[in-house]
């Protein structure tokens, strides 16, 4: 297999490989740019050397010399997240991740954001990376719910303060919805709901206020709840549903 520069596709072309990988349901386009840059991606016997090359869908399109399948119409699924699975493909330190579990019949899948190893509960998986990303933006508005047990006190005054937002070692928080639900001793519940989703973003704040979590259940993803889905299972959600939680601010393939 040769490695030269690729020929030009046709700029009217539907998609960038990057692009078309994602909504193939490979990876991410950030993560198949990275593929691209390694050498792992050919079209029609030729390595890539660029991102920028359009594909139609036509062509012999591989990864690791695997051929991508075309397009498939984006599906979307709920996946109850059990405790100390990793949200990633591949773990540098060899822990189980969450598709080491998913059932075998399930296409090839990338989550809609992540939840830590110890984090539990809702999480969505998609055929589209195109969408993944869509979702993931702040931009799309949709609130994610926890219900968090820490150990420690929150005073009204820490409450207050992630409603109105706060700064952690440099990275800034938007308001973060919180109730106190429950107190037993020095364990409390709380119900947190948030639009952001940083990096372990409960986990920073609240142990900034002094609390240190030993449980955190997410139990909604914009319209989508976890319900009665049990540890480890999934359900796919109906396309209408689909097509209707996300109107027209993204086309369905």
């Amino acid at each position: 297999m040769t490695t030269k520069k690729p020929p030009q596709n046709d700029p009217n072309g539907p998609d960038r490989i990057a692009k078309f990988l994602a909504r193939a349901g490979v990876c991410s386009r950030r993560d198949a740019e990275r593929l691209i840059e390694e050498g792992r991606v050919s079209v029609d016997g030729t390595i890539l050397a660029t991102p920028a090359v359009k594909v139609t869908g036509t062509e012999d399109i591989r990864v690791d010399d695997i051929r991508v399948a075309g397009v498939a119409a984006t599906q979307l699924w709920l996946y109850h997240k059990p405790a100390g699975l990793v949200t990633s493909h591949r773990d540098e330190q060899g822990r189980d991740t969450i598709f080491d579990h998913l059932p075998p019949d399930l296409p090839r899948v990338v989550s809609v954001g992540r939840l830590d190893l110890n984090s539990e509960g809702l999480l969505l998986l998609t055929n589209d990376g195109g969408l993944s990303r869509h979702l993931e933006l702040p931009a799309t508005g949709w609130p994610r719910c926890y219900r968090v047990r820490a150990f420690g006190q929150i005073t009204q005054r820490g409450i207050d303060a992630l409603a109105d937002g706060l700064t952690v070692e440099g990275i800034h928080y938007g308001p973060i919805q919180t109730i106190v639900s429950k107190a037993n001793g020095r364990n409390i519940w709380l119900d947190m709901t948030l639009h952001e989703g940083k990096n372990r973003e409960i986990r920073r704040v609240l142990n900034y206020l002094g609390l240190d979590v030993n449980r955190l259940l997410r139990l909604s993803y914009g319209p989508f709840e976890l319900g009665n889905l049990q540890p480890g299972e999934v359900r796919e959600v109906e396309h209408a549903s689909l097509k209707a939680a996300l109107g027209k601010g993204f086309t369905l393939s």
